[in-house]
């Protein structure tokens, strides 16, 4: 595969509740998460939902971090998708299962990037403007 970023599929288990339902806890923790993992934050939005819940994305350069929480299980997924060798999405990854207080996780990496025979970490290049195109 010709690689460009690491998607982090993360399972976090018995967190503090009361964190997983605080919207703004959330994104403020995202946010952090994303400086810690050495990315540029674009974009953020985040929602509550009635009784429980929050569903958030902080969209970065280098792609994205969401979250959705189930605070009645202590429970919260997240996605740490991130592109260039210069991010540490397991960076962003500790950080948030200690800020949520997770007794427990599980991680899936998966590599993103193009099928090829051959391994190696590709850089983004620059589109050709339409006028030289």
């Amino acid at each position: 595969m010709k690689q460009l970023g690491r998607h982090l599929i993360v399972e976090l288990t018995d967190c503090d509740m009361s964190r997983l339902n605080d919207e703004r806890h959330l994104e403020r923790a995202m946010k952090e998460a994303v400086r810690k993992a050495g990315a540029t934050i674009v974009s953020s939005n985040f929602h509550r939902y009635n009784p429980q819940g929050v569903s958030g994305i902080v969209v970065i350069a280098e792609s994205h971090l969401s979250i959705h929480t189930w605070p009645e299980y202590g429970y919260a997924a997240l996605d740490l998708f991130t592109c260039g060798e210069a991010v540490d999405p397991y960076a962003a990854f500790d950080y948030l299962q200690q800020e949520l207080g997770s007794a427990s996780a599980e991680i899936t990496e998966v590599k993103r990037g193009i099928p090829s025979e051959f391994d190696e970490v590709i850089h983004h290049k620059p589109m050709p403007s339409p006028a030289l195109a």
